[in-house]
């Protein structure tokens, strides 16, 4: 029998890491590629120049689930949807790993992101299982596993690539998958959303939610911004570390692992949140990607230990807004929150792609300066963005 929302199971603590652990190992699938495209590339046939479209592509696809999925989650069973992507997934990553001709590694990289979306689905059920007080903390906790799925994917990916070779870490991750639809399966509470609408209504409502929406609009610009310095930094480094200072796969995916520190950021800010302290926390995380490739900077000597700062202080900066802008789109509508969420991570996988797309050309063209450069003014944008809407509200709210 279908579970209304109201009537689902409580979000107690071992629910909360169950589905933590699912959103990880499914958001996975997209960087997996990030560390390793310098392996994947030549073996293919793909140029320098060309090699950062595997990343960008799959988060393009990643985009398009989002938009034309995600809003499903709004319609349908959200279990039966998850396994259905699920499964697409797990094809998908199979075909990656036998892929002999780039054409084909490319369209199954941007069906890898495209069938990744289920994370989505999974986070505003949760949403909804939380009651209002406790739900910042319940996002943020969930939101950390996510999070750790994407930091620690690249670690992963390196190592497995330099003792098996590339194409073992899509096998691995098709197997993994298979685990995570036997768990969507046998522990996953069921939801049937109420809405009545057609699945065309629900696309067409989207644009009406976007421009009905300023706190989502807003959110959506600020964190699109910090995920495109994000991409950008994560698909650049790991040809800095090999090229310039001659890292292997196996010691760029020790650098990895230290970027994930930076998931400890989810759940603070989901706490931050509950607390009311959403627009001071998301001024400091803006303030601080901005000035995270500042370690960069110093004595060439300890430059690599500078890239391994700017790695973790990004990282925490970014997961951090990316928490507080989801806590303030939930609770704009319930009944919407799954095309809410929809738009709002549509909106950041663009700006990933972007800076995915921008990450090879740049690097090859001005080199890290130029990656520091376009990582720093990003993040300053979102800043100045933000502090201009805080001091119009504040005017208005003088006026009134």
């Amino acid at each position: 029998m279908p579970t209304h929302p109201h009537a689902a199971p409580v979000m107690t603590r071992s629910l909360v890491m169950l589905f933590a652990f699912c959103c990880g190992a499914i958001v996975a699938n997209i960087y997996y590629a990030q560390p390793i495209i310098d392996l994947i590339a030549p073996d293919l046939g793909i140029s320098a120049h060309s090699a950062s479209l595997i990343v960008s592509l799959t988060q393009i696809g990643y985009a398009l689930g989002l938009f034309f999925l995600v809003p499903l989650g709004d319609l349908l069973e959200n279990r039966k949807l998850m396994i259905g992507t699920a499964l697409i997934a797990t094809f998908s990553l199979v075909a990656a790993g036998l892929a002999r001709q780039p054409g084909v590694f490319l369209v199954v990289s941007l069906l890898i992101g495209f069938s990744s979306v289920s994370v989505q689905i999974l986070i505003p059920l949760a949403a909804h299982l939380a009651p209002e007080e406790s739900r910042g903390r319940v996002v943020g906790g969930i939101m950390g596993g996510l999070l750790l799925g994407i930091l620690l994917a690249r670690p992963l990916s390196s190592v497995i690539a330099d003792h098996f070779g590339w194409r073992t870490v899509f096998i691995a991750a098709a197997v993994l998958m298979l685990f995570i639809m036997l768990v969507i399966l046998t522990t996953m509470p069921k939801r049937q959303p109420s809405h009545s609408a057609t699945y065309g209504q629900l696309l067409g409502s989207l644009g009406k939610l976007f421009r009905d929406q300023p706190v989502l609009r807003q959110r959506a610009w600020y964190q699109g911004l910090m995920f495109a310095t994000f991409s950008l930094f994560w698909t650049a480094v790991p040809l800095e570390l090999s090229r310039v200072h001659g890292l292997s796969q196996s010691e760029i995916a020790l650098f990895a692992l230290v970027g994930a520190m930076g998931a400890i950021a989810a759940p603070l800010a989901g706490r931050l949140a509950d607390a009311g302290h959403t627009h001071r926390a998301s001024w400091l995380a803006m303030l601080l990607a901005t000035l995270s490739f500042a370690p960069a900077l110093i004595h060439p000597a300890y430059s690599v230990i500078g890239l391994a700062v700017t790695g973790v202080l990004l990282d925490f900066a970014v997961q951090m807004n990316m928490v507080l802008g989801q806590r303030s789109v939930y609770a704009l509508d319930a009944a919407s929150r799954g095309r809410l969420n929809a738009l709002y991570m549509t909106s950041i996988f663009i700006g990933g792609a972007i800076g995915s797309a921008l990450a090879s050309v740049l690097y090859e063209q001005g080199g890290w300066l130029a990656i520091m450069l376009l990582g720093s003014a990003l993040p300053l944008v979102a800043l100045l963005s933000f502090l201009i809407v805080a001091n119009r509200e504040k005017r208005q709210m003088a006026l009134a």
